[in-house]
């Protein structure tokens, strides 16, 4: 994969235009036209910025193996879009699936995109239904008796895009693997989950995780308080190294620890931080550590 193709790739995984793209990095649109149609490529500076802005390294945007943020090709594949007019309360319930990833983007339109390398049949197997009221909107997958929630979960990936201007509300519920939401600000975003990683990308707003699975989470930016509500779970959680926090402890038997390279030390939050971590529930621990670099 070329770097245009590859950065190309990644902005449309992000939900991005190539507009914003070159007004987030100071350039024209026909630069960007031009880096992605690899009649050129930007210099180092504009590269480490594009490393940031898309959480990447480097080497990896240079290399020619395929960037893990961008969006792979399957063999099967079913696309649903649906215009949205005005700013919406979201209510989204996704079924199983082996990976998620939520995202929000430009423009005017709700993109729903369903993957497989095993499901050859996936318009048949599962039906997006989009329900649009004035002031909300319902977002559901269903498959059909003959496809197992065995079978989506090992199988079935699902692309979802919201646009970022007519976002308000978001409750999201999925029972898989791993899920992954980037880009995406919102008055509140509650998670209903069944997965055992979560990865947080430019999430701005107060995110509230219920899951009582032991989870990975990982926030790699932290925008917002998160709160973690389990029964009788293990979880672990990376927030930036250096990052200024807050961590709060409620319910019944519940604990916060400290990690630092594999070992437990003394808390390094900061009671008077505006981000706070809260952990609810019962006989439940998490533990926080810093996330390394690229990670």
């Amino acid at each position: 994969m070329t770097f245009g193709e590859k950065l190309k790739s990644i902005r449309k995984q992000a939900g991005m235009s190539q507009e914003k793209l070159a007004e987030k990095l100071g350039v024209s649109r026909q630069a960007v036209t031009k880096w992605e149609t690899d009649a050129g490529i930007p210099d180092i500076e504009n590269i480490m910025a594009i490393s940031a802005l898309f959480h990447i390294s480097i080497d990896e945007l240079l290399s020619n193996r395929v960037a893990k943020s961008s969006q792979p090709d399957y063999l099967y594949e079913s696309v649903t879009e649906y215009d949205v007019d005005r700013p919406k309360n979201y209510d989204i319930n996704l079924g199983g699936a082996h990976e998620v990833f939520l995202s929000g983007c430009e423009g005017e339109k709700i993109h729903v995109r369903l993957a497989s390398n095993i499901l050859p049949t996936l318009e048949q197997d599962f039906k997006v239904r989009i329900d649009d009221n004035r002031n909300s909107m319902d977002v559901d997958i269903s498959r059909r008796s003959t496809v197992t929630e065995a079978s989506a979960k090992e199988s079935l990936v699902i692309f979802l895009q919201i646009p970022r201007q007519y976002l308000k509300k978001m409750e999201l519920a999925v029972n898989g693997e791993r899920v992954e939401v980037r880009n995406l600000e919102c008055e509140e975003l509650e998670l209903d989950l069944k997965v055992r990683r979560l990865e947080l990308r430019d999430v701005a707003g107060p995110v509230e995780i219920d899951c009582n699975l032991d989870m990975d989470i990982r926030c790699h930016s932290l925008n917002g308080e998160i709160s973690v509500n389990q029964i009788s779970a293990s979880s672990r959680m990376g927030v930036p190294a250096g990052i200024d926090f807050g961590a709060v402890c409620k319910g019944i038997g519940t604990h916060i620890f400290y990690e630092r390279d594999g070992k437990q030390v003394e808390s390094f939050s900061n009671p008077e931080a505006e981000q706070v971590i809260e952990l609810n529930g019962i006989k439940s621990e998490l533990v926080i550590y810093p996330l390394e670099q690229g990670r």
